[in-house]
């Protein structure tokens, strides 16, 4: 009796263990199945693991690429990617490389009183998101230029706290599904185009117009906000580079591009901002907020950089028209400091003072010997800035400059296509400029026609070269109602000098690195020869993709130009990230063996976005 006891005792074990196995299992099997489509819908937090995505892409995964293309560090992987996992719905703004939450996690030990935290801080390979950015909930393709200047969806940027912020100064108001931009600016309440015509009288430019016959036409807006400075100055025939942090107004910069108008996350802090010496006709900054005396001038010292000989400092600023005692103190140690680098006022009309910079090195020379802020040493390299702190010294011009009195450039737009002084400093000759600038005319004329049945007039606004050499490819598209980034790689010839030079403007960047800008920032990426570059890094082409992807706006194009070897490897990408090929051109009559792929992204949103709206 105890031995069939202890018999029974066992199969009920038995039996016991059997019930919890399979209500685990279909536990497992429920949870498992929802979790994945979480995965699908939401990309969950996947840092580097490949997963399912949103694209309902069902190729088989047994299907092969025609051609493989095997790069350092990469698989030589003959599989077509399915998908990518979507992220969550939190990251619909990330900017890895400017990701506040990045640099709490990996507890950086950075000084907040120079604004490191503002600086770029990328993760390293192990953090990197490989997942598609979500757009917000409700998402639009953005409203066209130049409607866009003055209005823009509010579920693309769903933030309105600027609105209530600046409620007294006209910066943005908020009208049911839209947010509107009066065009107003804390010190130009009444509008930026009365106060950019109160600037130019104030330099006695003929008709009030800032251009100036076309001698003014590049300016580094700091400090933009919503950047309605550089917007109305578009219609000027000036282009600005408008200049913010991502501080406590946040989304300024996304505002600024989401309307259509040229900009980019930065800040004067410790290192160098991205742009060449002498880039500059006129530097402003209204309300901007920067402490300019602080480590020896070393912030009015870098702008000092930028601006071109005869350039400008437009300040509007309590400093300059207050009479409390702090203002008045403020103002006569700032007055002392431009003093002592050779600036002198060329106007002063209530709020605002305008300071110039010297034609030549004449002042310099006559400065007393020990006099500070000092001139920079003969081997500091002006047009070095990735990465390169910032100096507190005075960057002195070349015999050249100092001997023509001036930068020596045509006025706008003769100068897109007049040889600038700075090219000699690359030994390119004039014949090879109008070349190079005649050949992209071509090539670029060639891209439209690709495009011609995808788009219309208005269809592309924020267009982004990423390897843009002389600038040729912006040059080419000068006619068209549109703006371009250009940028050049860190590690090759700094011809970014000579980009400003056309009138044209752009930034030093390494694509092996996340780009300093919002998501879905801009409506068509050309990439020429940009992947061999990468692999010549041994960076990823992967990582590559996605960054692209996050920066291109639903609906926008990319124009891949490279090796047939490479266009085939980044092929098999293309449905992972929900791109489609819309046109190919495999004419080799340029003889340098390129093919080119026009793409472009398709619309998609999140289950949860959708259920949302």
């Amino acid at each position: 009796m105890k031995g069939r006891s202890n018999g029974t005792r066992k199969k009920r074990i038995i039996v016991s263990l059997c019930a919890v196995g399979l209500f685990l299992g279909s536990l497992y099997a429920y949870y498992g199945s929802v979790f994945s489509s979480s995965a699908r819908e939401f990309g969950g937090k996947s840092w580097r693991k490949i997963g399912s995505g949103v694209s309902g892409n069902d190729e088989d995964k047994d299907e092969k690429q025609d051609e493989s293309y095997t790069q350092s560090g990469q698989e030589n992987n003959d599989v077509i990617l399915k998908s990518f996992p979507v992220c969550d719905d939190q990251y619909s703004e990330l900017i890895p490389c400017l990701d506040r939450n990045l640099i709490y996690q990996m507890r950086l030990k950075l000084d907040l009183s120079v604004m490191e935290h503002y600086e770029r801080h990328c993760p390293p390979v192990e953090r990197r998101f490989n997942c598609l950015i979500p757009p917000p909930h409700g998402y639009k393709v953005p409203i066209k230029w130049p409607k866009s200047r003055d209005e823009v969806w509010k579920a693309n940027i769903p933030h309105t706290h600027l609105a209530n912020e600046k409620s007294d100064q006209n910066w943005m108001v908020v009208k049911g599904e839209r947010i509107f931009f009066p065009g107003g600016g804390t010190h130009f309440h009444k509008g930026a185009d009365k106060y950019i015509a109160a600037m130019a009288n104030m330099l006695n430019f003929p008709n009030d117009n800032l251009n100036n016959g076309g001698n003014i036409r590049t300016v580094l807006d700091v400090g933009c906000g919503v950047a309605s400075f550089g917007a109305y100055l578009l219609s000027k025939d000036i282009i600005a580079m408008s200049l913010a942090p991502n501080d406590v107004h946040q989304n300024q910069i996304q505002f600024a591009l989401e309307r259509g108008i040229p900009a980019y996350l930065g800040v004067l802090g410790t290192k160098r901002l991205p742009y060449p010496s002498r880039s500059f006709e006129l530097a402003h900054c209204s309300r901007c907020r920067i402490d300019w005396l602080q480590r020896d001038g070393i912030l009015l010292l870098e702008l000092d950089r930028l601006l071109r000989p005869g350039g400008y400092f437009a300040y509007s600023s309590p400093e300059a028209y207050a009479q409390d005692e702090e203002n008045l103190k403020i103002w006569k140690e700032m007055s002392t400091l431009v003093e002592r680098m050779c600036w002198k006022i060329a106007s002063k009309s209530g709020q605002t003072v305008i300071w110039q910079k010297p034609l030549t090195n004449d002042c310099y020379m006559k400065r007393e010997p020990g006099t500070q802020p000092p001139m920079c040493r003969s081997d500091d390299d002006p047009d070095a800035v990735w990465g390169v702190p910032m100096e507190a010294c005075i960057t002195p011009y070349s015999d050249r400059v100092h001997q023509d009195k001036g930068s020596g450039l045509a006025p706008w737009p003769a100068r897109l296509v007049t040889p600038p002084p700075r090219l000699a400093e690359f030994r390119y000759t004039n014949e090879m400029f109008e070349k190079d600038t005649e050949h992209w005319q071509h090539r670029v004329a060639k891209y439209w026609k690709l495009l011609s049945a995808k788009i219309k007039p208005e269809t592309i606004r924020n267009v982004m070269d990423m390897k843009a050499n002389m600038g040729s490819f912006a040059a080419a598209l000068r006619k068209k109602d549109l703006w371009v980034m250009n940028v050049v790689p860190e590690d090759g010839p700094s011809t970014l000098k000579v980009v400003y030079d056309r009138g044209l403007i752009g930034s030093v960047h390494n694509w092996c690195e996340a780009y300093s800008t919002y998501p879905r920032t801009y409506d068509l990426l050309h990439a020429w020869t940009v992947f061999s570059d990468m692999e010549k890094k041994g960076c990823g082409f992967e990582d590559l993709l996605l960054e692209m992807d996050r920066i291109l706006r639903p609906t926008g194009f990319v124009i891949i130009r490279d090796e047939r070897a490479v266009t085939e490897y980044v092929k098999k990408y293309l449905g992972a990230l929900l791109w489609e090929i819309v046109g190919v051109d495999e004419d080799d009559s340029d003889g340098d063996d390129e093919i080119v792929v026009v793409i472009q992204k398709k619309m998609w949103l999140t289950s949860s976005s959708i259920r949302n709206s």
